[in-house]
């Protein structure tokens, strides 16, 4: 059996890291983020011409055809350039719960969604940008509500590119959703953040070690420490222990293995560690400067806090993973 991605896997990775390199350097981001200049709807438009947001849509649909596996590493790639646009609620959650009358729409990039189930709280990331909502009712039912059907106020948040908001809105017959269910939900959602962490982590290390290699001290770059060595040794230890998780957690979404709730919660409380991990070892090697908004790393810290709080929590997850592996212990101890 072959556990390796393959060449066009890796290019559409390589397609992407360019594109965003071009439209989206931290210049633009900043930005964005400084409300100096509005989200890029460029952007989005390109992103659904590579394929990157109908990738899961069926080709008789005008999407790709593909699977999570095809598509895990173009969202880690979408992480590590902490990328402002709903690409996980819009290409993994909701390509795969919507109607086939709303698929096209969705490849062609004329769709932005945004998810809101209760299990991640009362606000909804993005629901002020977004031209359809997924909400969870108080039943377990989901629907699609267009944003013009709700009621949206957005609230300050950590993130300022994915404000958190508050939707009131109305359950009817003509929103519910006849495709999967809040459970699906929750599972595809946090499985596509799982896969931006590992880019958010990625992208962090990266920069930390930069900055240990040109910084100086005592005549000397600071990287040369080992006090630093071993923080970005530990960082970069997190992140390669969670990559497996998370490609497996690919492999259970596509294939709708019974064991993928406890696969994407393990992928995603690894994830969201190794992030956050990173992020705590990059602020300390910048010191104060890191704390700086003129300084680039704060939005990858920002965002990183923002998404392993997301779709429940790392808590969450965590919480999952001993519920549902003690479940199975239990089981099976019976029918011995």
């Amino acid at each position: 059996m072959h556990f390796d991605f393959s060449a066009e896997q890796r290019g559409a990775r390589d397609s992407l890291r360019a594109l965003l390199s071009r439209e989206l350097p931290p210049s633009r981001l900043r930005a964005e983020w400084d409300g100096t200049a509005p989200r890029d709807p460029v952007r989005w438009r390109h992103l659904a011409e590579m394929g990157a947001v109908g990738m899961l849509v069926p080709e008789a649909l005008g999407g790709m055809g593909l699977d999570e596996t095809d598509m895990v590493l173009l969202l880690a790639e979408s992480g590590r350039h902490a990328l402002p646009d709903p690409l996980v609620d819009t290409a993994v959650v909701a390509a795969r719960l919507l109607p086939e009358a709303l698929l096209g729409d969705l490849a062609r990039g004329d769709l932005r969604v945004a998810v809101g189930l209760r299990a991640c709280g009362r606000y909804v990331a993005g629901a002020d940008a977004a031209d359809l909502l997924l909400l969870e009712a108080p039943d377990g039912s989901v629907h699609a509500v267009r944003r013009a059907d709700a009621c949206v106020t957005a609230q300050p948040s950590l993130d300022a590119v994915r404000p958190l908001c508050t939707v009131e809105w109305e359950p009817r017959a003509a929103t519910l959703l006849g495709r999967g269910d809040a459970g699906e939900a929750l599972d595809r959602g946090a499985f596509g953040t799982a896969a931006q962490l590992l880019g958010l982590a990625e992208r962090t290390i990266e920069m930390a070690a930069a900055y240990a290699r040109s910084r100086e001290q005592f005549g000397r770059p600071i990287g040369s420490f080992q006090a630093v060595k071993h923080l970005l040794a530990d960082a970069l230890l997190g992140l390669e222990f969670a990559r497996p998780p998370v490609y497996r957690a690919a492999l259970s979404v596509a294939r709708d293995d019974p064991d993928r709730s406890r696969d994407v919660s393990a992928a995603f409380f690894a994830a969201a560690r190794a992030a956050t991990g990173a992020g705590r070892a990059a602020l300390q090697i910048h010191g104060a400067i890191g704390y700086t908004w003129p300084h680039d790393l704060h939005m990858w810290l920002k965002r990183a806090t923002a998404l392993a709080a997301c779709w429940g929590g790392a808590d969450l997850h965590r919480n999952r993973v001993a519920a549902l592996l003690l479940g199975a212990h239990r089981t099976a101890h019976v029918s011995a």
